[in-house]
């Protein structure tokens, strides 16, 4: 009996160590529920800076694609793609519904404007998520666009964080109040209601950047279209079904019909005249013709996925040494509304497929 107890005690005091361990591995996987109360008590207080460690590839809304920092999403899915202009929780003195004009959120009648306002927003897969403004800066460039600090909730956490992808370059990034909805297919809607916060590493808020403002027109030409077929170019989206074709930081020469921007003609710093080459011509739904695919790809895989799209046949000739090889069927590429130049691909880049 003596010895029967002797092995019962050394035994337990084996497993002592591995069952508290057990415990905080397993209170550390779910995190505790948060009132409402306590949520929205909790948000814009600063916090350490979150990086994500998975490929992004070039974003579209420029957000984070899961909470879920082990998951591989699709580069085509978003925790935040849309905004209510309805708040949920009002800042002091705000009235209750916010406007957007132009590149800002206005807030009618309010004291103390748009700043500690909670919204409500939807993920790509539909669900909700909140998302609360947490500061406001009149862009330098142009006084009528606004940089907002975002925090989304993130339920799987709980807690407060920013949904923009950080990179290197934009290592805090802000959002854009854009007019309008995106889809999973990379297509913009008019949404009565609705808008996106666009983050900086996405190629909405890139191709603001570049000059094509979506609410803003040249010569009495709506730019919307151009920054729609942005969108497009910056993503090298050739099929106009969500999916890229590029790397991040891959150098580009844009010009359009109407002049926003020009054919860079002298090389410097950035751009180098002889590593350049004609790629694509755009309009608003994807490529209207293709000379080559900017990560290298064969072209024979961008005609497999959007089967009777484009055609081959003799190069088509669009000035200026534009030349291409490959063009719809259903539109005339000489009407595109933007062209590109870029860069050909290395020897040593190899297309991740598994990353689209």
């Amino acid at each position: 009996m003596n010895a029967m107890k002797k092995y019962l005690f050394a035994w337990l005091c084996l497993q002592l160590p591995v069952l508290a361990h057990a415990e905080p591995a397993r209170s550390a996987s779910v995190a505790a529920s948060v009132s409402k109360a306590e949520r929205h008590a909790r948000r814009c207080q600063s916090q350490s800076l979150h990086r994500t460690v998975k490929p992004q590839g070039t974003m579209l809304w420029g957000t984070r694609r899961d909470w879920d920092t082990e998951k591989v999403a699709n580069e085509r899915s978003s925790v935040l793609v849309s905004a209510s202009l309805t708040p949920l929780l009002l800042a002091e003195g705000q009235s209750k519904t916010l406007k957007l004009e132009g590149g800002h959120l206005v807030a009618p009648s309010a004291d103390k404007g748009v700043v500690g306002t909670v919204l409500q927003g939807t993920s790509s897969d539909g669900k909700p998520v909140e998302v609360a403004i947490c500061g406001a800066e009149p862009s330098a460039e142009d006084p009528g666009m606004v940089w907002y600090r975002i925090e989304a909730w993130n339920a799987v956490a709980q807690e407060w964080e920013n949904p923009c992808v950080a990179l290197a370059r934009v290592p805090d990034p802000r959002a854009l109040a854009v007019g309008g909805v995106w889809d999973e297919s990379g297509a913009h809607h008019p949404a009565s209601g609705r808008f996106t916060f666009a983050c900086e590493n996405g190629a909405i808020t890139k191709c603001i950047g570049w000059g094509y403002k979506p609410w803003a027109s040249r010569d009495g030409h709506s730019l919307a279209s151009l920054h729609q077929a942005c969108t497009r170019m910056a993503r090298a989206d050739y099929c106009g079904n969500g999916r890229s074709h590029t790397h991040e930081d891959t150098p580009l020469d844009i010009y359009d019909q109407l002049g926003v921007l020009t054919r860079t003609t002298e090389s410097s710093a950035g751009w180098e005249l002889s590593r350049a080459s004609f790629e694509a011509a755009w309009a608003a739904d994807g490529a209207t013709c293709l000379a080559r695919t900017r990560d290298g790809r064969a072209m024979e895989t961008i005609l497999q996925e959007c089967p009777n799209r484009f055609q081959t046949g003799a190069a088509l000739e669009l000035g200026e040494g534009d030349r291409c090889t490959v063009r719809r069927k259903d539109v005339n590429p000489a009407a595109s509304l933007l062209r590109n130049h870029s860069y050909g691909p290395s020897k040593a880049a190899v297309p991740q497929e598994k990353n689209l």
